[in-house]
């Protein structure tokens, strides 16, 4: 695979990130992505029990997990935060056809195999979710237990009023203002914060990704990734053996409360997920660590699987 032509955000876009103290790890060598850079946080002793796997959203990058991690890491275990392409501070492909949801599936998969990852916890949002929850079925014997949080599979089966809003606004404005709508999304988010959400972003050379992936979500029946979705909601109801949490931001409108319940059905879950009254779609930014406590004592108190 030739690999595409690609941007990388300058270091000191990510000076003074607030309470991101952890330096990135790089990969360049994943197998069928040679010559891309991907960054991670990894965190934790590359022998832990636990390996927590965070998987961000669009147009996120692992900042968004900085209240969870430490959470995870007082348990003794190994937190993994990777950057996705076009993301963060990993490799930006300028074009924005290299965006496909295979590509970024796979390349976690390679992530995943080059790092020997095992005892995952899968921790997932938004595209996280849709990406990392189709993974699992391929490589079973890698996962433990799963986190999930305002994301869905994508089943081909339509839409949201709030996404179509999303989707059109990045038709009709792409290089929007990424700090304003982070600010907007998360009332009372900080200038630094914002800064630091747009940080990966200079200018619209590097947004190929946050400007395509509204439009690579699954919402019709033909798209690229429904049938692997379709047999990862199959594989989660039926054969996944492992212990689950839910947290549920029931002020976001992208995904809202009566479709992740709906998605609660469709993995198969039985805890009764957390609900959060005052959070929107960025569960990780607003209620993190709080999300990250809970479920670490449900699974402690009263394990399923």
């Amino acid at each position: 695979m030739l690999m595409p032509e690609a941007l990388r955000t300058a270091e000191d876009r990510f000076a003074d990130l607030p309470d991101f103290p952890w330096q990135p790890r790089y990969r360049d060598d994943l197998v069928g992505y040679e010559g891309l850079r991907m960054a991670r946080i990894d965190e934790g002793p590359e022998d832990a029990d636990q390996v927590f796997l965070c998987l961000h959203g669009q147009p996120a990058w692992s900042f968004l997990y900085r209240h969870m991690i430490p959470v995870f890491l007082d348990t003794g275990a190994r937190v993994v935060a990777p950057d996705l392409f076009g993301f963060g501070r990993s490799d930006k492909p300028v074009d924005d056809a290299t965006y496909t949801f295979n590509f970024h599936r796979q390349s976690l998969i390679a992530l995943i195999e080059a790092l020997d990852l095992r005892r995952i916890t899968l921790v997932v949002q938004d595209w996280g979710g849709i990406l990392g929850l189709t993974i699992p079925p391929d490589m079973a014997d890698r996962f433990d237990r799963l986190l999930v949080m305002d994301t869905v599979l994508g089943l081909g089966g339509g839409s949201t009023e709030g996404f179509d809003a999303w989707r059109r606004m990045h038709g009709e404005q792409p290089d929007y203002d990424m700090a304003a709508l982070f600010k907007d999304y998360v009332p009372g988010m900080s200038d630094a914060v914002a800064a630091a959400y747009a940080a990966p972003f200079p200018d619209a050379r590097y947004r190929a990704g946050a400007r395509r992936f509204p439009f690579l979500v699954m919402t019709e029946p033909q798209m690229e990734g429904v049938e692997v979705s379709k047999r990862a909601a199959r594989w989660w109801a039926s054969e996944f053996q492992g212990d689950s949490f839910m947290a549920v931001g029931e002020q976001d409108k992208l995904i809202p409360p009566w479709l992740m319940m709906r998605m609660h059905e469709i993995l198969g879950l039985t805890r009764p997920p957390l609900r959060l009254p005052n959070a929107g779609h960025f569960v990780q930014e607003t209620h993190g660590a709080e999300v990250a406590r809970a479920a670490l004592a449900a699974w402690a108190e009263n394990p399923e699987g």
